[in-house]
């Protein structure tokens, strides 16, 4: 009996040990107001093989925005947000299970929906005319709205007028360059068509292009891109997209050499801040604390930035159901984990982000739980207090573990103290790590050295 006693006091104590949690503060902080935008003067650099631009967050460029609730504009980005997830999912499980071997055009943008979420102002053509391009890591095509307008949507500023241009140059239907594109035609005039379809409908047509791009300090001459005649849909504020997808058309894809084939960007603020972040490309774009995971490729699918996500710990322990293969990337491009700037909210495999879910939850039983909000199911009445005390959450990626802060993963819905883990569950095979997780980190493409990095309080330059 004293054996058997004993023997139960030794497995309680290793259970005791082994789950008990490691806590981090989260301060609290009310959904901020929407404040005016401030473009700040451009940062210099003495290197000319380094540029950096100022990011924006997209709400501060629409109308609809500025006389909304801060409530209220959280909720319409929930909305979208979960449009753009969707969108992503169907284009990787349609992409793997198609037999063609170019995708490098087939883009889903947050653009469409108004969740492209950050922005750029950049020059095109000479002389220079400044316009707001959304920065999309989901997409290559970059593309902007031009005279005549078939159909043009409302934006900013005046609409591009290539004639207008002496760099503008149309790509010949014979171009190398238009063969590349997944969708592209022909007009009488033996000019390279282009064609950019998203999920909700929408689409941009025109001539596809090349021109001069300047980023204040530097200037970019012969980028390719899309010179839309006709864009329909829900786009609105900015010009265009800038895409900075992995594929050979996107920005980085055709001006990579000159820098390095490296970029990287920090977002500050996840919710419409009139403080900009920035974006940098060239050697100045990795920093000293970088980790770095090696980037995978998808054979159906080269858009995407792939990284490998072995596990997830919350409360410094490992959730056993988390495993690797929840989020593997098969041999026909099924499955597998994104890094993208343009979705908010991380998405998890069902089976992943009820297992995180579910630990979270034990570890924070102790906080009184709040109604669900939009696609949050675990949420908490934090309302009365100041700070709070919540298990810590880990991404363990390949040769990287990304120690996230409680307000990446803890978030605000309203302004009455209702906080909710910032995660969600996916029925599709894709995972996405979204821009919330993201925030704080600089973010690191190191395409050279196939490799995507994570450096923590980065977001200083």
């Amino acid at each position: 009996m004293e054996v058997k006693l004993i023997s139960i006091l030794f497995f309680f104590t290793i259970f005791v040990a082994a789950y008990s949690l490691q806590y981090q503060t989260l301060t609290l902080n009310s959904l901020p107001q929407l404040q005016s935008l401030s473009w700040e003067p451009q940062l210099s650099s003495d290197n000319e093989n380094t540029l950096s631009v100022q990011l924006h967050h997209v709400d501060l460029l629409s109308p609809s925005s500025f006389n909304a609730t801060p409530h209220a504009l959280f909720k319409l980005r929930l909305q979208r947000d979960a449009i753009r997830a969707k969108s992503l999912s169907l284009l990787s499980a349609s992409a793997a299970n198609s037999t063609g071997k170019d995708f490098s055009s087939s883009v889903i943008s947050g653009l469409s929906q108004g969740s492209g979420e950050y922005f750029t102002r950049i020059g095109i053509g000479t002389p220079t005319k400044y316009v707001y391009l959304v920065l999309d890591t989901g997409s290559d095509i970059v593309w902007i709205q031009c005279l005549p307008c078939a159909k043009c949507y409302s934006q900013s500023d005046p609409v591009f007028d290539p004639s207008k241009s002496s760099s503008f140059s149309p790509v010949t239907c014979d171009s190398p360059l238009c063969r590349r594109l997944d969708s592209s035609g022909c007009n009488n005039r033996n000019k390279c068509l282009y064609q950019v379809s998203y999920g909700d409908g929408s689409f941009t047509v025109g001539e596809y292009s090349t021109e001069t791009l300047n980023f204040r300090k530097t200037t970019v001459s012969n980028i390719s891109f899309g010179c839309g005649h006709d864009n329909e849909g829900l786009f609105i504020g900015a010009a265009g997209l800038l895409g900075l997808g992995k594929g050979k058309l996107s920005f980085p894809g055709q001006a990579g050499s000159r820098f390095g084939q490296k970029f990287s960007y920090c977002l500050a603020d996840r919710i419409g801040s009139a403080k900009p972040s920035y974006i940098v490309f060239g050697e100045s774009a990795i920093t000293r604390n970088t980790i770095f995971t090696p980037l995978l490729t998808n054979p159906k699918l080269d858009t995407f930035y792939y990284v490998e996500l072995t596990g997830i710990s919350v409360g410094g322990t490992k959730v056993p159901a988390v495993t690797p293969e929840l989020f593997k990337l098969d041999t026909e491009g099924n499955g597998g984990v994104i890094v993208d700037s343009g979705t908010s909210v991380t998405r998890l495999t069902r089976p992943g982000y009820i297992a995180v879910r579910d630990a979270f939850r034990l570890g924070a039983k102790d906080l009184k739980r709040a109604p669900n909000f939009s696609l949050f199911d675990t949420c908490y009445d934090l309302s009365g207090k100041t700070q709070a005390k919540v298990p810590t959450l880990v991404l363990h990626f390949a040769g990287a573990d990304v120690a996230l802060p409680a307000a990446n993963y803890m978030i605000p819905v309203n302004g009455e103290g209702r906080y909710c883990l910032g995660f969600a569950g996916t029925n599709g095979g894709l995972s996405i790590i979204g821009n919330i997780q993201q925030q704080g980190f600089r973010v690191v493409f190191d395409l050279a050295g196939s490799r995507l990095g994570f450096a923590p309080r980065g977001c200083s330059y």
